[in-house]
């Protein structure tokens, strides 16, 4: 049975471009699907986030004004509901060994371009699982995590691989607009990756090696299920 460690963001809020603040958190429809992807297939999930903290669910996630219908509302609270003990419990991710693991997981929502993608226990994670082949799997803004591996000379440590994110036209569309802190898809180009994006809101997934990447949310089963079939050709 592998073990995966789902990385969620421990922040609550984002602040945007226009100095003003944002009110975030882990985006459900990521976590959920996710989750229960991994799960069906018998993996085991362990949660863990920076301080260990419980994460802040994004209002938006669950809300029509986020583009979420209300049945799919209900059924994503009602998982986090039967996943409770996790959330209320996490790991914390300084006190993580990637060892007792065979991937890495990171939703998003907008949540970890405020922590994780300057979180230096999450880096030296990274990092250690790039050196050993470990699985990296990341969606959405939780893709903003890669951002915190970092080469000695201070390069980034996913650059030259090809990779997917949150695009910036969906940025726009549907997102923070020119108000968010940072366009995460540009932001990657810049720092060297190779990013391939679908048309907006599809299902988009790159897989390159043992580093998996989804576009957005509507990406979070196709991202768990890659994860899974990466784990298999171990």
């Amino acid at each position: 049975m592998p073990k995966i460690l789902m990385i969620v963001s421990a922040a609550d809020s984002l602040v945007l471009a226009d100095g003003s603040t944002h009110p975030t958190g882990f985006w459900a429809e990521e976590v959920v699907a996710s989750h229960k992807v991994l799960r069906a297939a018998g993996a085991q999930v362990d949660i863990a986030t920076p301080g260990a903290v419980r994460p802040t669910v994004d209002a938006l996630s669950l809300d029509e004004r986020g583009g979420v219908s209300e049945s799919d509302a209900k059924e994503f609270s009602a998982y986090l509901d039967g996943i409770d003990d996790q959330l209320s419990s996490p790991l914390s991710l300084a006190e993580v060994s990637l060892s007792d693991y065979d991937a890495l997981y990171v939703p998003g929502g907008h949540a970890p371009m405020t922590d994780l993608a300057h979180d230096t226990d999450l880096g030296r994670l990274l990092n250690e699982a790039d050196a050993r082949g470990t699985v990296v799997a990341a969606l959405c803004h939780g893709v903003a995590a890669l951002l915190s591996a970092k080469t000695p000379d201070g390069g980034f440590t996913f650059a030259g691989r090809s990779l997917t994110a949150f695009a910036d036209e969906e940025e726009r569309q549907g997102g923070l607009g020119d108000n968010t802190p940072f366009f995460l898809e540009s932001v990657l180009r810049e720092r060297g990756a190779v990013v391939e994006t679908g048309a907006p809101w599809s299902n988009t997934v790159v897989v390159d090696g043992k580093l998996i990447t989804g576009q957005n949310p509507q990406s979070s089963t196709g991202t768990a299920e890659a994860t899974l079939k990466a784990l298999a050709g171990r």
